[in-house]
């Protein structure tokens, strides 16, 4: 795809993309698609698949006590389980806000690890990396954030979240459809939302304004950015996603760029 050759001209020291259909093809890549880059919190949704999967198979239920009194796995997927954002206090009620929170990923994660007596960490390999074929993916540490990982690996996550094969697909339905709908809160370098809607561990663009995907990207794309200057996105009525990883913090140079390369890469698809 020529759209993706624009990364070329970012002011990082290295960047790759790619972006694969619905039915699991690559429509085109660019750069160095099998380094291995820090993800920051484009690590969530892979957190957030392996959860889901916990849940498929009985570990944990949604419903269920989680994290601080009154909250749950499905609050600490939704970020509404009014954890603050990186520290282990509560700073609202369960429900009442959406509160984005590392610390209530780091609480599943605990809580996930205690339910099936395996290390997230391994859970997350066992579950999700190893039947996606994803050998260059590894979790270092917090489930929020301390994810590694490659485009060519991302591109077969991509693929499963278009056609899920892990996952019943009723579960990714409700995981990516918004979860406690009308909460505002402050999306992290995008300022106050109106709402600021999300899924179980899935971002929800909707009418989001700013906003780290394109003027063109439908209200039901969904995905996750990180503060390491990565972005993951599905587009159901595109039928495509958009793997882009960088080695540069995210700041005013990616809030310029992502848009017009998804603007770009949509436009391209057709």
């Amino acid at each position: 795809m020529e759209s993706l050759r624009m990364i070329e001209n970012w002011p990082v020291p290295t960047a790759a993309a790619a972006v694969v259909r619905a039915d699991g093809t690559l429509a085109g890549s660019y750069g160095p698609t099998g380094h291995r880059f820090p993800l920051a919190s484009v690590t969530k949704p892979l957190a957030a698949y392996a959860a889901l999967l916990a849940v498929e198979e009985g570990a944990v239920e949604l419903d269920e006590p989680a994290g601080p009194e009154g909250s749950t796995v499905r609050h600490l997927l939704a970020h509404t389980s009014g954890l603050a954002f990186d520290e282990h206090r509560s700073v609202a009620a369960p429900g009442n806000r959406r509160l984005y929170s590392n610390a209530g990923f780091e609480v599943l994660g605990d809580h996930i690890a205690k339910a099936t007596d395996i290390p997230f960490p391994e859970y997350l390999r066992q579950a999700v990396l190893e039947p996606l074929g994803m050998t260059g993916t590894e979790l270092a540490g917090s489930p929020a954030k301390d994810g590694v990982s490659t485009v060519d690996d991302l591109v077969r996550f991509a693929a499963e979240l278009q056609a899920p094969r892990l996952l019943a697909a009723e579960t990714l339905a409700e995981a990516t459809s918004v979860v406690h709908p009308g909460l505002t809160g402050v999306l992290p370098g995008y300022g106050h939302q109106r709402p600021n809607d999300w899924g179980l561990g899935f971002e929800i663009r909707d009418g989001k304004s700013p906003h780290w995907t394109g003027a063109s990207s439908s209200p039901r794309t969904f995905g996750h950015f990180g503060q390491s200057g990565t972005f993951l996105w599905v587009d159901p009525d595109a039928r495509a996603a958009c793997v882009t990883l960088t080695d540069r913090v995210f700041g005013p140079w990616a809030v310029e760029v992502w848009p017009t390369l998804t603007d770009a890469v949509l436009a391209e698809l057709g």
